[in-house]
């Protein structure tokens, strides 16, 4: 990644906000190093091996079953990964291994587009939010802090390839106007994966203060994937979730500004 100050030139905005960035994506195992203004290292991810296709495909947590269908859908010529997400984290994540393949030579995509609808920061959320009454915003920002920062770290990642590999990529976010009780990823117009946020009551030190709060842990959510060539019912699900990503993206939501 750029450096510290290259991505404060880059974004617009303070030294500070970069570090407090960085320091959460290394907090969640995204990032090595970033230390005294070098530059960040995407953390390794190990992919697991992908359950065969099809309606009786068993479901799997979002961390162990997204990246390999990320990594297959990096296959194509163009790229094509529409996202409806609390965060960008499991995404993220997940991009890692098919960025390193194309590095590596073993995988040359002519184009990339990916659209990711996030909730905006103007809205309360319903969840993560405190049992109690969070007077001073504390989850709001720690939340925003990691929506911007992850969000950051996909689209640098992405565009880097046009430098580096020549390839046409288009990273593009929009805010929603509501907090999304799911989370759904499409891939190359063929396979849609879809997980529910399920809530818990935890406990957690934000900004040295303990708080109870409702939260979600999304890495953990149960991926649930449809593939078109899978018959009719994992068709139509495809398909009208394409349908109702695109209403979402061309009506409701508005334009998202990854800054504090």
């Amino acid at each position: 990644m750029p450096t510290q100050a290259e991505l404060a030139d880059e974004f617009g905005v303070e030294r500070g906000v970069v570090r407090q960035a960085l320091h959460i994506l290394r907090s969640e195992h995204l990032l090595t190093g970033a230390a005294k203004g070098s530059p960040a290292t995407v953390a390794p991810v190990p992919v697991p091996v992908r359950p065969p296709g099809g309606p009786a495909a068993p479901p799997q947590p979002t961390v162990a079953g997204l990246a390999p269908r990320i990594a297959e859908a990096f296959a194509a010529s163009h790229v094509r990964i529409d996202a409806l997400c609390l965060t960008s984290v499991s995404l993220t994540l997940a991009v890692g291994e098919p960025l390193r393949q194309i590095h590596a030579g073993r995988l040359k995509p002519a184009k990339i587009d990916v659209r990711v609808l996030l909730p905006s920061r103007d809205i309360p959320l319903a969840f993560p939010a405190a049992v109690a009454a969070d007077d001073g915003g504390l989850l709001h920002r720690r939340w925003l802090a990691q929506r911007n920062a992850q969000g950051m770290v996909l689209r640098q990642n992405l565009l880097a390839l046009y430098a580096t590999h020549g390839v046409d990529v288009r990273v593009s976010f929009r805010a929603l106007p509501f907090t999304p009780p799911v989370k759904l990823y499409l891939l190359n117009g063929s396979e849609a994966l879809f997980a529910y946020y399920t809530l818990l009551r935890r406990e957690r030190e934000i900004e040295h203060e303990h708080l109870e709060l409702y939260d979600a842990d999304g890495t953990r959510s149960m991926l649930f994937a449809f593939e078109r060539r899978a018959g009719q019912r994992d068709a139509a699900f495809v398909e009208q979730s394409r349908r109702w990503f695109d209403a979402l993206w061309e009506t409701i939501s508005s334009e998202l500004l990854l800054s504090p």
